[in-house]
């Protein structure tokens, strides 16, 4: 192999080298980028996840909105922070309320019961709501006290 053949082939392989190299910086700035996009969104959905839970929770302590429909939306919201937190004891009556109501219908196929299949949905709606009132008010008040310390509180 020549000389001029040889170095010919180096350079091409140091060009090479370098292409490769700035390609890889490319798309590392690019997986940099996207990460810190997806860190925003994350953080910017959890800021309005604890704030539509701060605005349920003052809802349901100021009588605006039932005890099912708070507990459940309390609930689903809890979940979107963090699985376990509907669990927790102060938040458990959420959950708790979502087990016993959640066969009941809504929107559309409530409007198609009968009416006195919807009575009856509407009794054992109360029914819960009655039982669990005073839990489900306090839990709103340590939905309140866990907003104020957050994130703190998700220990």
């Amino acid at each position: 192999m020549s000389t001029t053949l040889a170095l010919s082939l180096l350079i091409l392989g140091v060009v090479i080298i370098l292409a490769l190299a700035w390609y890889a910086l490319v798309l590392q700035k690019e997986v940099k980028r996207r990460e810190a996009f997806r860190h925003e969104e994350e953080r910017m959905a959890r800021a309005n996840g604890l704030e539509n839970l701060e605005l349920v929770a003052a809802a349901l302590l100021q009588g605006q909105v039932d005890i099912t429909e708070g507990a459940w939306r309390c609930k689903v919201l809890l979940e979107l922070l963090d699985p376990s937190l509907p669990y927790r004891q102060e938040f458990r009556i959420f959950a708790e309320v979502y087990e016993q109501t959640r066969h009941l219908h809504t929107h559309q196929a409530r409007k198609d019961l009968t009416p006195k299949a919807r009575f009856e949905e509407d009794k054992q709606r109360i029914a819960v709501e009655d039982s669990s009132r005073d839990e489900v008010l306090k839990a709103a008040q340590s939905v309140l006290d866990f907003r104020a310390n957050y994130p703190e509180s998700l220990n």
